[in-house]
């Protein structure tokens, strides 16, 4: 197999623009999946008494 040199940063960046002008910036740069979660002290139950409609009254 034959093997590639390495591109120069000149050859990087020229092909990172070719490949912006045909598909754009599809991909943010961080995703969620790459972000460190924050621990979350609320709890399902909370989220559902928080999200009750005012006309049901009060909960709990």
């Amino acid at each position: 197999m034959h093997q590639r040199e390495p591109l120069t940063a000149a050859e990087r960046e020229a092909r990172r623009r070719r490949l912006a002008e045909v598909f754009g910036d599809v991909l943010p740069e961080q995703t969620r999946d790459d972000r460190v979660e924050v621990e979350r002290t609320e709890t399902a139950e909370d989220r559902l008494r928080r999200d009750v409609p005012p006309h049901h009254g009060p909960v709990g």
